[in-house]
């Protein structure tokens, strides 16, 4: 193959070694190659920069493993006339039986050197921050969600119905009832009491829910889940300022986002923390939603299109974006509801998950659109598909009519 990048470099990155493989031009049409194995350590990570400073290397190329290679990163962006490259490993493998550390650093250099490899979206050190908070938020959010499954698990156990009476046993009424069987109080009249605004009502309902099975080994538990729940709280709460900190440069971006039904600020500075705010890395809005996973797979052999199953992506912003899918198919009059509903009676009842799947990739192409062009949303409307093609609508209301056993006539109003 033709030669493009003259000096280049393929790295095999591992937790403990770096394998390193410089390409440059040899005696006549021969390429020369070096291999030298360095340590991680930082002074180690530091003589591999020199080095490939040193022999005069413009691109490098190194494996997406684990954490691995954020160090290596870090180190050789110092160097300013050294393109470095984070290419997928599922793009680079190697032929099978020829599986060394060598080899595949001498790999990854051939492939760069003529031009086969496609770097990936490594974002800023701001966005990564932010990346880092939204990810650790969502993490402690689900588990703080866990955690107050195991209250009512164990209210359930003590024969505590409270969760049948109230929404939300979390809630400021509910916690007082809760602290108090932590106290040693075990008399459902004078718990009941403690309901307030609209529980007031629910007082006879909740006398029957708090007469249970209640002792000190419940007791217990309650208030290490009830102790835990308090610490994930605040550890978010926390998270949530160090957000709004980070996320300050970028509030124009956040504020339009907000613009398109289903996502609110936290949805939308999950997408700010995920793909950036510079979408020049993305060609296309289909560039962006395939890097996201949100769009069909596509796998055809021999005239046969098979599996249409979506690749992994970046699955923080593929649950993000169908929550806010889920969120926008519950609004009144807007467009992606009325998306949501087309695609529902495509689909089938059964089949609701796809047809969010669809409003999630149709959110990830509005995302896109909106901050590359620096505009805030326009709404549709929930009737657009009908002005778009009345005789299909009316095509479908007269098919349903049929179905019922009717004959219709149409006639033009005038």
């Amino acid at each position: 193959m033709e030669v493009i990048v003259e000096r280049c470099a393929g790295l095999d990155v591992h937790k403990d070694t770096v394998m390193a493989c410089v390409r440059r031009p040899g005696s006549g049409t021969r390429r020369a190659q070096e291999i030298r194995e360095f340590r991680t350590w930082t002074s180690s990570l530091r003589e591999l920069r020199d080095w490939l400073a040193a022999e005069g290397v413009t691109q490098v190329a190194m494996e997406a493993t684990g954490v691995y290679w954020r160090p290596v990163w870090t180190e050789l962006e110092a160097l300013e006339t050294v393109e470095v490259l984070l290419v997928n490993a599922q793009h680079v493998k190697n032929l099978p039986g020829r599986k060394t550390d060598v080899n595949d650093a001498c790999w990854l250099a051939q492939l760069l050197e003529c031009g086969l490899l496609r770097g990936s979206f490594v974002p800023p050190p701001v966005i990564a921050r932010l990346r880092d908070l939204t990810r650790y938020r969502t993490k402690l959010v689900q588990d703080r969600a866990r955690e107050v499954q195991r209250v009512q698990k164990l209210l359930e156990t003590a024969g505590i119905k409270l969760d049948s009476v109230v929404s939300d046993v979390m809630g400021k009424a509910a916690r007082r009832m809760l602290d108090a069987l932590i106290a040693g109080q075990r008399d459902p009249e004078v718990m009941a009491e403690m309901a307030l605004t609209r529980m007031r009502p629910k007082i006879a309902e909740l006398r029957l829910a708090l007469e249970g099975r209640f002792d000190d080994h419940h007791a217990l538990m309650l208030s290490l889940h009830l102790g835990h729940i308090d610490q994930l709280t605040a550890t978010i709460e926390r998270l949530d300022a160090e957000v709004v900190r980070e996320i300050d440069p970028f509030v124009e971006q956040v504020a339009r986002l907000c613009t398109v039904p289903g996502i609110g600020q936290r949805i939308a500075e999950v997408v700010i923390a995920e793909i950036g705010v510079d979408m020049t890395r993305f060609p296309t809005a289909a560039h962006l939603a395939s890097w996201a996973g949100l769009c069909p797979g596509h796998h055809e052999s021999a005239g046969k299109k098979r599996s249409g199953k979506a690749r992994k992506g970046d699955a923080a912003l593929r649950v993000a974006l169908c929550e806010a899918a889920w969120s926008a198919a519950r609004t009144k009059d807007t467009y992606l509801a009325a998306q949501f509903r087309r695609f529902s009676r495509r689909m089938g009842k059964r089949n609701e998950g796809k047809a969010i799947f669809a409003v999630a990739h149709t959110m990830i192409v509005i995302v896109w659109h909106l901050l590359a062009n620096g505009v805030d949303y326009d709404e549709l409307g929930g009737d657009y598909f009908d002005r778009r093609d009345t005789t299909a609508e009316t095509r479908r209301h007269v098919a349903a009519l049929q179905r019922l056993g009717h004959t219709v006539t149409l006639d033009t109003a005038a």
